[in-house]
C-alpha cells in the first residue's frame, strides 16, 4: 500500500490534514499524482504545478511543500505539504 499525507499550513500551524491511500500496480509517480489529486479534491483546491524545485525536493526527501507560486489561483494558506508515509 502507498500512502501520501497532505497538510495545509497557515501561520506555522497545521489547519487541515488528510491521507490518501493508493493500491495497485501503478508506478510510484502515478501513485503520487493520483494521491495529490485526491488530496486536493478533499481540500477543494486546484492541483498545484510541480515546479523544478518541488520535483527535486520530493525526489530526494519524499516530501515537499507547495507554496503560493505553485498554484494558479490565490490561496488562503501558506502552503500544502505532502509526504510519503508508506510505500
Amino acid at each position: 500500500m502507498f500512502r501520501l499525507s497532505g497538510q495545509i499550513w497557515k501561520n506555522g500551524k497545521v489547519i487541515a490534514s488528510c491521507v490518501s491511500r493508493q493500491e495497485g500496480a501503478e508506478n510510484r509517480t502515478k501513485k503520487v499524482y493520483t494521491a495529490l489529486e485526491e488530496i486536493c479534491h478533499h481540500f477543494d483546491l486546484p492541483v498545484p504545478i510541480w515546479l523544478p524545485a518541488r520535483i527535486r525536493e520530493f525526489q530526494t526527501r519524499s516530501k515537499t511543500t507547495f507554496l503560493s507560486d505553485s498554484f494558479m489561483e490565490e490561496i488562503s494558506f501558506d502552503g500544502l505539504e505532502i509526504q510519503v508515509i508508506e510505500e
